[in-house]
């Protein structure tokens, strides 16, 4: 990224280029000190919540009567117009009697009708929402469907998929290639749903795709047959997913694909894997993608079986780096190791050992796809462990310590600008931070519990336990403290909820060493490894001053760096 300027930058500039009085460079200096204040004051206030985020990001009235059964989505694409239009069977059980719906879709796609049991209903468009009504109350426990048709010319995407909606790109080779992208930003950017992350389609969901008939539209699951309409010069791929799946997984890529095969022999069986790729590249991506089975091979042995085995494991090419889109994993990585040829882990050799995509992006397939956030502020859930699925796919090739260097070299790039956790009911996730902090903090944890064997089977157990569900921070909290036999609340709290980096300080004082945390929060004793006079040694730190005393005198004291903490000398 871009280096920031300091306050060390504005300083030399200001003896180079300034010959002012000791007084005007003390007043320059306490003006700079003041508007950096204000601006990191006025960077920590979070924006008012608007009435959009509320309906976008909460459990709503018109929302919690209903849970969605299954989507049958059909879309065309028409590349030359950058325009879609289709439609959306939503079949749903009552939870309770209701009459008034809410469906997302975002401007500037609009709905032109909606049935049930063959009459239209009403609806009206508040921003991004529809409010839909029956025409009579729907009772408690039954199943009903309604049919959405829609059209447009959907939000563009600017940056996919950090700011996404639809790319409508060209190859190399001057042929259209067309991505989605929605992660954040909501599904309802392309297709009507309900767009929130609590509630999946238990039953799964058809993707029937249509285009242009010299392209090929590749999408989640398995593809059940493709129809040609001559007259029309169009082709229609049918996808089926039968797992339940999480909005913004579901994904259309539209090119001129080939595509391969191969099968794996997993924990779970046989799995398919299905390999699609521009012409141009195919022979570059065989190569690269010969990481997949190694892949799942080590997060099998992590987290137990791929997911889902019945939709299959596919990797896509695409135009932007990629993404996790459920048993359609997309890779825009060069065909070579690192991330876009960068280091993910800044000064260490262990960064450019493996393609990151390939294995971030399917590491989602565990936390994200199969363990989902029930609210965009616990998007941690799914980058704080995927992250930390990247060392331990270094762990299983190249050892422990390997893996622990991975992960420590990424520390680089926290910036603890502000919490980990978003603001709830708001679709509004928290720090960037997620990342490489959340990857940090579940190695200190690891480090904590110092039990491998119990630490893989709370892994495991995670994905076991809440396989295919939404979750909560709390409940992934009290799983693993629960499973570790250690409270680990205070340390959720210290890493997830404030942007403090825990300080051991100590004082060596002849035959004894004392210490204690600071910035910390209240409660907060963190059991670590430190080595004095080079041996290894596990303290309990708090608050309060604690002493350990030798025979000897004590020549040092170091932290193990496996803890993400800072320390230093008491002065």
């Amino acid at each position: 990224g871009v280096r920031m300027r300091s306050v060390d930058d504005d300083m030399k500039d200001f003896f180079d280029h300034t010959k002012r009085s000791f007084r005007a460079y003390f007043a320059a200096f306490a003006s700079l000190i003041v508007l950096a204040s204000a601006a990191a004051q006025a960077a920590a206030q979070p924006k008012p919540v608007t009435r959009q985020e509320t309906l976008r990001g909460s459990v709503t009235p018109e929302r919690e009567w209903w849970d969605v059964m299954h989507y049958d989505l059909s879309v065309q694409f028409f590349p030359e117009m950058r325009s879609i239009k289709g439609s959306n069977v939503i079949t749903f059980k009552t939870l309770k009697a209701g009459k008034r719906m809410q469906i997302d879709l975002q401007t500037p796609l609009n709905i032109t009708k909606i049935t049930h049991a063959n009459a239209e209903l009403t609806f009206e468009r508040e921003g991004n929402v529809f409010w839909v009504t029956f025409d009579k109350e729907l009772a408690a426990g039954v199943e009903d469907a309604i049919t959405i048709v829609y059209g447009g010319r959907p939000t563009e995407a600017k940056n996919p998929p950090w700011e996404g909606g639809v790319a409508w790109g060209r190859d190399d080779l001057g042929n259209w290639f067309i991505n989605t992208t929605c992660q954040g930003i909501g599904a309802s950017i392309w297709w009507p749903n309900k767009d929130i992350g609590y509630d999946e389609p238990d039953r799964g969901m058809n993707i029937n795709m249509t285009v242009p008939e010299d392209l090929v539209a590749v999408s989640n699951g398995r593809l059940k047959s493709v129809d040609s309409d001559i007259q029309g010069k169009t082709k229609t791929f049918h996808w089926v997913v039968k797992s339940p799946i999480n909005n913004y997984g579901v994904n259309a890529n539209i090119g001129n694909y080939v595509t391969w095969s191969e099968k794996f022999e997993g924990l779970g069986g046989t799995l398919d894997l299905s390999y699609y790729a521009l012409p141009h590249q195919k022979e570059a991506a065989i190569k690269t993608f010969r990481e997949v089975p190694r892949m799942l091979k080590a997060f099998e042995h992590w987290f137990g079986p791929y997911p889902w085995y019945e939709d299959g494991y596919k990797l896509v090419t695409v135009s932007y780096p990629g993404m996790e889109h459920q048993s359609s994993v997309t890779y825009g990585n060069y065909f070579r190791n690192g991330y876009r040829a960068r280091n993910p882990s800044p000064g260490t050799d262990v960064g450019m050992m493996f393609d990151f995509i390939i294995v971030h992006e399917s590491g989602h397939e565990w936390f994200g796809n199969n363990i989902s956030m029930r609210d965009a502020a616990d998007m941690w859930i799914h980058e704080g462990f995927t992250n930390y699925s990247e060392n331990l796919f270094v762990e299983y090739y190249w050892g422990k310590e390997k893996g622990s260097e991975y992960v420590i070299g990424t520390r680089r790039v926290i910036r603890n600008d502000r919490p980990i956790i978003g603001t709830y009911g708001a679709n509004r996730e928290g720090s960037g931070d997620m990342y490489p902090k959340g990857g940090n903090m579940l190695h200190t944890i690891r480090n904590v519990i110092n039990d491998d064997v119990k630490w893989r089977s709370i892994l495991m157990g995670l994905n076991r336990d809440f396989r295919r569900q939404s979750v909560t921070t709390q409940q992934i909290e009290s799983y693993i403290s629960k499973n570790a036999g250690i409270d680990l609340s205070k340390v959720f709290d210290q890493y997830l909820r404030t942007i403090k980096v825990p300080l051991l300080s100590y004082k060596i004082e002849g035959n004894s060493v004392s210490y204690r945390y600071e910035n910390v929060v209240s409660g907060f004793a963190m059991p670590i490894r430190v080595s004095v006079n080079g041996k290894a040694v596990t303290i309990t730190p708090s608050e309060t001053l604690q002493t350990l005393s030798y025979t000897e005198a004590v020549r040092s004291f170091l932290v193990d760096s496996n803890f993400y903490v800072d320390s230093k000398p008491i002065q």
